[in-house]
């Protein structure tokens, strides 16, 4: 399924920062190709950014990665909940509060990077388990109805958005 066919209801307003920051991209072959995109560009970040904060109380390169990580981790699982039929209203989450409470500026990059390769193929396995019909389930997270291959998207761009904030704010390059 490519972006351009996912219609615009069956996400939230919110998200589509996130769905509009991608091109017309297929899904799955996304997923992977994304994952080694984000890497590649991860590894040629200068070393003298990855502790980088352009204001006090934000985030460095190695925060973002785990953010990235933590946020696909709560999406994967709506989608489970989601496609497997569970009609249950799902909550929202605190992502600063995750981010307070994580070990990631303690953290090698390398092993950042690793655990973010082992979700991502996580989330690919798990969205190629789906049924076709499946990927049509809406559910509803943080109040708002959500579909199964919305969040799919929605990891893509949420990625992405972070890659777009990192080159503009970190890296002084205009994001494209």
């Amino acid at each position: 399924m490519f972006k351009d066919q996912l219609p615009i209801n069956e996400y939230a307003d919110f998200y589509a920062r996130y769905i509009t920051a991608l091109e017309n991209i297929e899904l799955f072959d996304n997923l992977e190709i994304k994952q080694h995109e984000f890497i590649h560009f991860v590894q040629n970040v200068p070393l003298g950014k990855h502790d980088y904060r352009y204001a006090p109380g934000k985030w460095t390169l190695k925060d973002i990665i785990q953010h990235i990580i933590d946020a696909e981790r709560v999406f994967a699982y709506r989608a489970l909940r989601i496609g497997r039929g569970d009609q249950t209203a799902l909550p929202g989450y605190d992502e600063n509060l995750f981010a307070e409470n994580t070990n990631a500026n303690n953290r090698h990059l390398q092993e950042l990077l690793t655990e973010f390769a082992l979700v991502r193929q996580s989330t690919l396995a798990l969205f190629k388990s789906f049924k076709p019909a499946q990927l049509q389930n809406v559910g509803t997270a943080s109040d708002k109805a959500v579909s199964v291959r919305a969040l799919g998207f929605i990891i893509l761009g949420h990625q992405q958005h972070h890659i777009n904030v990192f080159k503009e704010r970190y890296l002084d390059e205009n994001p494209s």
